[in-house]
């Protein structure tokens, strides 16, 4: 950390960021070391940000798990992963009425962003065709519903498919630093995931991406693929915080008490989610932050205080694991004095 850093107050941050100002990798790494009693001083700084650019609204994304399992690659974190030994309900690709009939559902729940994903290394050209045309009766149902489709390493005729089918959004997270790539995944690399990101940016489609904190990266590499996202001028970053599943390889005791013993590795702590995602968005001042799978189970009582950052969530279920109910979502947003944005709004 550099001198200049040390004496910045997070409120003086914040000013330069709303001059315009783009953050160090120093600054932002001093974000993730404030002490907790700073916390709410920094909260405050990064909702000025937030509000700058989404006032008091909350995005709502809802997800549709449509392949479960299944999957060849080895990613670590995962439980449809092929090393997974988790205990999962497999199943091939929904048809394209079932898909349909959870955007309903997405819409009932006055989601604005209706996520349809699929398990697997990347989609072939049969279920992309398949998706696309689930997206284009969606979208004549519901035109201001964004659909967002998640469905592997892409190719660049695929991406261009989707597009022309009326996809909003395709979500493809780098989940870790580039330099901690390999220790979380062998079968593909952080480059293809690159590579599938700027497809579909070519093909006219809105790029999602975001992390996975807690893998057991440093502070530095949490800082590093913060800036990398901002490289790619990811317009959503979701921001997920592990889930140690049992049965998957970042859930072994031996990997668990190696994360807890390694002193250059945070523990996720409610307090330190909060610093990752004011830190997120002070990277990225005018990007969806999106806090996502694992809030319920790090943040805890804490939850409610990740809107100072974050503007957006997701409602109801993630993937394979549950996620707090909408209503209570819904409830939190409104004590906040916060309001969700629907598809009208």
């Amino acid at each position: 950390m550099s001198p200049t850093t040390a004496k910045l107050s997070w409120s003086d941050l914040a000013d330069r960021v709303l001059d315009g100002h783009e953050i160090t990798p120093d600054e932002a790494e001093a974000i993730l070391a404030a002490p907790d009693a700073e916390v709410v001083d920094l909260l405050a700084a990064a909702y000025r940000i937030r509000h700058r650019h989404f006032g008091n609204r909350v995005k709502l994304n809802y997800l549709v798990n449509a392949k479960n399992g299944l999957c060849p690659e080895d990613c670590t974190y995962c439980s449809q992963s092929a090393d997974s030994e988790a205990p999962l309900e497999k199943y091939r690709l929904m048809t394209q009425e079932q898909i349909v009939e959870k955007a309903e559902h997405a819409a009932q729940l006055h989601a604005g962003t209706c996520c349809i994903v699929i398990s697997g290394r990347g989609p072939s050209d049969q279920e992309v065709d398949h998706v696309a045309g689930a997206v284009r009766t969606i979208k004549e149902r519901h035109p201001d519903l964004k659909i967002c489709a998640c469905l592997g390493l892409l190719q660049a005729d695929q991406a261009q498919r989707l597009a022309d089918a009326g996809a909003d959004r395709y979500n493809h997270n780098i989940n870790t630093a580039e330099s901690y790539y390999d220790e979380i995944c062998s079968t593909h690399s952080y480059r293809q995931r690159l590579e599938t990101v700027e497809a579909a940016k070519k093909a006219g489609i809105s790029p999602c991406s975001g992390v996975i904190v807690g893998m057991g990266e440093t502070r530095r590499q949490v800082v590093e693929s913060a800036f990398a996202l901002k490289a790619i001028d990811a317009d959503s970053i979701p921001v997920n915080f592990l889930l140690e599943i049992e049965g998957t390889p970042l859930a072994t005791e031996d990997q668990k008490r190696a994360r807890r013993d390694d002193p250059d590795v945070d523990e996720i702590t409610p307090r330190y989610c909060l610093k990752v995602l004011a830190m997120f968005r002070f990277v990225n001042p005018t990007k969806e932050i999106r806090a996502s799978a694992g809030r319920e189970e790090h943040l805890r009582s804490l939850q409610p205080m990740s809107l100072y950052a974050a503007n957006a969530l997701f409602l109801a279920d993630y993937l394979t694991e549950p996620g707090q109910a909408p209503d209570m979502d819904r409830r939190m947003i409104e004590d906040l004095g916060f309001e969700w944005e629907t598809p009208q709004t």
